[in-house]
């Protein structure tokens, strides 16, 4: 999306996930979903986000790894010094914050069929029709986080995967009127595909999935622009909101990194336009890393730079902005690419991107690390 406001926004860079053991979930992440392309790995102390770390700063291993087919990647993040603390008690659909993570599929009966032959595949229910029309089943990784596979054809670089990567999140809201200011007005998902009340085939099978809700899918009308918003490809928001329960937050008392979906995060241009149009629509930053620097100055993130920024949802679900300066396309190369003094709007060619590929790791290397 690109906005008269100044700023744009290219798509999901990625959904970040908190896990206890970080190369334990990656491996398992490149052995079902084949996020296997490590763009950064970062072992530093995360100073910026007392907000969110209770006051203090916490020092933490991330990495964020995409899928070479398309779609958003994931931050894998586990705290280094800390025991993170799981959530204590068990997530139902409605609740606050981050569901579900979609993953992208062009054929997603075979796909199921792929994965029920997976002993590490834990497959929640059939294939059953989404709100959308389309098919589309879920399925849990070994520490609860629940995967909802979605159709979309778009292929970025085609390695015969029936996966690609993140296609969207599902949110759980209090207000899918309210919440649309943040999903709608910032994020730019204008574009109501469905929204339907009652109780649905394909959330039977989840927690709390035979009550009632309101659920409304959201995605953008005009294609994304920017670096890698042909590597991101479109998304899809889909809100959802309890009609008969009270829901519950599901980072209330814990820390961001804590295990869950901790934020979905968005790649953009220009931080400080983004950050009025934010405050002009009531959601000011909560975090800002350029009020650390000078404006266009960049905030080391390991092998990348760049900036970043978060904002809260109206039930304090956490929506973070990179502005990406530097990125390694071949590390063992010593290749990275500043991205401060292209074209904001224009895409990367896509052999650069393609190049990415040059940083593929194997699930087995790092079981063995």
């Amino acid at each position: 999306m690109s906005s008269n406001k100044g700023f744009i926004i290219s798509g999901i860079q990625q959904v970040g996930i908190g896990v206890e053991n970080l190369y334990e979930a990656w491996s398992y992440y490149i052995d079902l979903f084949n996020m296997d392309i490590r763009i950064l790995e970062d072992d530093k102390t995360a100073e910026l986000m007392l907000p969110y770390t209770g006051g203090k700063p916490q020092r933490r291993h991330a990495c964020i790894a995409v899928n070479m087919q398309g779609g958003g990647g994931f931050e894998v993040w586990q705290y280094a010094e800390r025991k993170p603390q799981p959530l204590g008690f068990e997530l139902n659909m409605g609740d606050l914050g981050v569901l579900a993570c979609k993953i992208k599929s062009r054929d997603v009966a075979a796909a199921y069929e792929q994965f029920s032959k997976n002993p590490k595949a834990n497959l929640v229910e059939e294939v059953n029709k989404s709100i959308d029309g389309h098919p589309t089943f879920y399925m849990k990784d070994p520490y609860g986080n629940l995967f909802q596979v979605v159709q979309d054809d778009y292929i970025f670089k085609d390695e015969k995967k029936l996966t690609a990567g993140v296609a969207g999140a599902t949110i759980g809201v209090t207000d899918i009127d309210r919440a649309m200011t943040v999903y709608r007005d910032i994020l730019g998902y204008d574009t109501i595909v469905a929204d339907e009340t009652g109780t649905f085939a394909d959330f039977k099978a989840l927690p709390a999935g035979t009550r009632a809700y309101r659920r409304r899918l959201l995605t953008h009308s005009k294609p994304r622009k920017g670096s890698f918003s042909q590597l991101f490809g479109s998304s899809t928001i889909e809100l959802v909101q309890a009609l008969d329960r009270t829901p519950k937050k599901l980072y209330e008392g814990r820390f961001w990194g804590d295990p869950g979906f901790i934020q979905v995060c968005f790649d953009i241009r220009d931080m400080e336009a983004l950050g009025k149009f934010c405050a002009e629509k009531g959601y000011p930053f909560t975090v800002d890393s350029s009020q650390r620097f000078k404006e266009g100055d960049s905030f080391d993130m390991g092998d990348a730079a760049g900036q970043f920024a978060y904002i809260e949802d109206p039930d304090g679900t956490l929506i973070e902005f990179v502005e990406t300066h530097k990125v390694p396309i071949a590390k063992k190369l010593g290749l990275s690419l500043n991205l401060k003094n292209r074209h904001p709007e224009k895409p990367l060619p896509k052999w650069m991107l393609k190049a990415l590929s040059l940083m593929r790791v194997k699930s087995e290397d790092l079981l063995n690390k």
